[in-house]
């Protein structure tokens, strides 16, 4: 299976996991010039963009460690374009889902963890 397979396959988990949550899905694989998110939802509460790592089992990096802080801004600065086009009065919330597969031609996955306010904004909007 390649990469992009096995990352919708992992995208579709989480989307699934959500749902039974209690969250909408609002958008997939939101692009814009300066990244992407790969799913935006909301709950009561909440607007959510969550970052979705598929990662094989026994990966040296954790789907939690490949969000660095410079994957973060690209985040943030794309939510915030989604939030300039569709305003809303839920608060913003970051999350980071790892999803764990096997290794082999048609990986199963073994794993699925979603780190609910993974990161904030703080240090990344600086005031000049």
């Amino acid at each position: 299976m390649d990469r992009q397979s096995k990352g919708k396959m992992g995208e579709d988990a989480v989307c699934a996991e959500l749902e039974r949550r209690g969250h909408v899905i609002i958008a997939r694989n939101y692009h814009k010039r300066v990244g992407e998110i790969d799913i935006i939802s909301q709950t009561d509460r909440y607007i959510v963009f969550t970052e979705v790592k598929t990662r094989r089992l026994g990966s040296m990096v954790s789907g939690l460690e490949a969000v660095n802080f410079t994957k973060q801004k690209k985040i943030v600065l794309t939510a915030d374009a989604y939030l300039t086009e569709n305003p809303t009065d839920l608060q913003p919330r970051y999350d980071v889902a790892e999803v764990t597969v096997t290794r082999g031609d048609i990986p199963e996955i073994t794993g699925l963890t979603i780190i609910e306010d993974a990161f904030s904004t703080d240090g990344i909007y600086t005031i000049n």
